[in-house]
């Protein structure tokens, strides 16, 4: 018999993500029989959006999606892992993606040197904006859930002022940057319209996965993110740790907000990077494979793939592409049931007690 309890838990760990498939479908097939289309004409419509196009190019639209929100995806990862709930990866990604925007329009020598001054640049503009956050956090007393939220305030009012005002292309008409020069753009890989910067961020999955999975330091920030005081306790250099941490993952925000910019916009324009909700996407991401590293670009790409998908439905059978809006609050909701049961069940053994009375 006691066996039975191993064999069932596979199931019961599938259970949940059967239902939330099942409400998915279920309102999915609410809201296209209010919009008057056929299932079957709205799937075409979203499979050809998310994968199909001449040449594929739906395809290359859904991966290049992909690689800006996998990059924030990664991001946040690395500091939930290590129980540094930054959530200000908006900012990050805004300071990053602006900073090398600068970087790539004012600074003068080769091309290449330029591109990758401007992504190094973005990378540490982000990584030093989420420090701050964890100076404040640390040394000042201020949650970081809090910081973190409220810099994305400053970060996205300060570079819409700078783009409206001293680094504006006037003759554009509107609030952005001058274009960098295209002999400093990301290259496209032959016959696509898909930049070489999907490159950077599977570097950075790989880095990632291996960092959080094989590494000392990977270690001991998980240690860290399971109970800072016993890791304190044990001798680790908690606020280094908590720093270093928030570092990397604010350097990987500032990646994504390079690759935007010199591959995708090649300049920076006011509302870019925020607008689509590539970090809160990357959060909920996350949150919906429960953190686990390989499975994070799986989660990134599926987001992409409902939002691109939705444009075809729209194009194809008439379904409002909202439709992927309102399947992502589905899924979050069923993120947040799933934690809130995590945190409730936790909460009740530790009160309880160890034998269950």
């Amino acid at each position: 018999m006691s066996g039975v309890p191993d064999r069932l838990s596979p199931m019961r760990e599938l259970t949940p993500w059967i239902w939330v498939l099942a409400w998915i479908l279920g309102i999915l097939f609410v809201l296209m029989a209010i919009a008057g289309a056929s299932f079957g004409g709205a799937l075409e419509g979203f499979l050809n959006g998310a994968f199909g196009g001449r040449r594929y190019a739906y395809l290359m639209t859904t991966l290049s999606r992909s690689a800006l929100i996998i990059g924030m995806a990664l991001s946040v990862m690395l500091s939930f892992r290590a129980g540094l709930f930054n959530i200000g990866g908006e900012g990050q990604l805004v300071i990053g993606g602006f900073t090398a925007a600068l970087v790539g329009i004012a600074m003068p020598g080769p091309p290449l040197l330029v591109t990758a001054a401007g992504i190094a640049a973005g990378m540490a503009a982000g990584a030093l904006w989420a420090m701050l956050a964890g100076v404040l956090y640390l040394y000042v007393g201020v949650p970081l859930l809090v910081g973190s939220l409220l810099l994305n305030y400053p970060a996205r009012y300060i570079t819409s002022y700078l783009v409206g005002h001293p680094f504006r292309d006037v003759q554009s008409g509107l609030p952005q940057t001058h274009l960098i020069d295209n002999a400093s753009w990301l290259p496209f890989f032959p016959g696509t319209r898909l930049d070489i910067g999907i490159l950077f961020i599977i570097a950075t999955a790989v880095i990632a996965i291996v960092y959080t999975s094989m590494t000392v330091h990977g270690y001991r920030t998980r240690m860290t993110g399971y109970s800072m005081p016993f890791a304190e306790a044990s001798g680790l250099p908690v606020k280094r740790l908590a720093l270093q941490t928030l570092a990397m993952s604010g350097a990987i925000a500032g990646l994504v907000g390079a690759i935007a910019v010199f591959g995708i916009h090649y300049r920076y324009a006011d509302g870019m990077l925020v607008q689509p909700l590539y970090a809160w996407t990357g959060i909920v991401a996350v949150l919906l494979v429960q953190m686990v590293p390989w499975a994070v670009p799986l989660s990134g790409f599926f987001f992409a793939a409902l939002q691109t998908g939705a444009a075809g439905m729209e194009r194809t059978a008439g379904v409002p592409k909202e439709l992927a809006i309102t399947m992502q609050a589905v899924i979050i909701l069923f993120v947040a049931s799933r934690f809130s049961n995590l945190t409730f069940e936790g909460t009740r053994t530790e009160t309880e007690g160890g034998d269950g009375t």
